[in-house]
């Protein structure tokens, strides 16, 4: 009998600042699912993200978003590689090749935001609208540059498009159900991976800073984000349900077969996150920023935001 996770080890689930830690926990469940899984492909483009979010990427300048994060992808990384495991656990067993491409994935999907070194006005967030594409053209250059096999580049090309808001799954032409799959898993990852965020709520004032920098969007205000945001829960219940398939339901079966315990710790947190939405937004729009506590981040957004109106 496996021993039930800790409340540390809950928090611990989604404390994804350091990328080599995230590296260790996303290998160790990788040999669970193939022993002798060959990691090269995927550890190169690991650690080649991680410079090119840092500004160690040659050509390119640091990527300066500050909700689509370099902590953002490892919160989606990390959970696609357990989603990828609870989907192998399951009974649907992926091959090594299918690993790669879904760790590769996480990893690209929102590449698009890095800019050239040259070309670096704004903070990136002006390509909201085009970074799924942008990112698709990286993968696309990286994949033949560093001569790993054509069929990754397009396979993932279908697989980074789910992750677009703009795309509808189901309206994507896949050359197979496969790479539906694998699309699936990763765009899955993407919406549970952030909500689950144990400062998604904060962040919320970083994708607004965002979302008004790149003129997109129906927000008036943060305070209008935070109360509209439970209309988009409830428009990624029904996506994760219907367009998605219900897979992210399969991370219980990852944490059943890790922890013993048949439970999705994601679903949870993110339940938490809403809750707790739920009662901010029912108090006056004075008391909203004080109930955010976390990382500093409503310090933070606050003196970007008194800059961009000084500006």
């Amino acid at each position: 009998m496996k021993n039930a996770p800790s409340s540390s080890d809950i928090k611990n689930l989604f404390a994804n600042g350091d990328p080599k830690e995230v590296w260790l926990k996303a290998s160790d469940i990788i040999k669970l699912i193939s022993p002798d899984y060959d990691f090269t492909i995927a550890q190169s483009t690991f650690d080649d993200v991680v410079r090119l979010f840092r500004g160690e990427y040659p050509g390119y300048c640091q990527i300066k978003t500050l909700y689509h994060d370099l902590h953002h992808t490892m919160d989606v990384f990390l959970c696609a590689v357990r989603l990828m495991h609870g989907v192998h656990v399951s009974g649907t067993r992926l091959t090594d090749m299918e690993l790669t491409m879904i760790m590769m994935g996480a990893l690209f999907h929102d590449i698009g935001y890095a800019q050239r070194i040259g070309w670096e006005m704004g903070t990136g967030a002006q390509f909201t609208l085009s970074h799924v594409g942008r990112g698709i053209k990286f993968m696309q250059s990286y994949i033949a540059d560093h001569g790993f096999p054509p069929s990754l580049a397009s396979s993932l090309k279908f697989i980074i498009r789910c992750t677009d808001p703009a795309e509808s799954v189901p309206d994507i032409d896949f050359p197979d159900e496969r790479t539906h799959l694998l699309g699936q898993i990763v765009s899955s990852a993407d919406l549970t991976g952030q909500m689950a965020d144990r400062t998604y709520l904060e962040k919320l004032l970083f994708l607004y800073l965002e979302f008004e920098e790149a003129n997109f969007g129906n927000y008036d205000s943060i305070h209008d984000m935070l109360s509209k945001t439970h209309a988009f829960y409830d428009k990624i219940r029904m996506k994760l349900e219907k367009d998605l398939g219900g897979i992210n339901k399969k991370l219980a079966f990852h944490f059943k077969d890790f922890y013993g315990v048949e439970k999705n710790y994601y679903l949870d947190a993110i339940e938490k996150n809403i809750a707790y939405l739920t009662l901010i937004t029912k108090q006056s729009e004075e008391k909203h920023l004080a109930m955010l506590k976390r990382g500093g981040i409503v310090e933070q957004s606050g003196i970007l935001l008194a800059q961009r109106k000084h500006n």
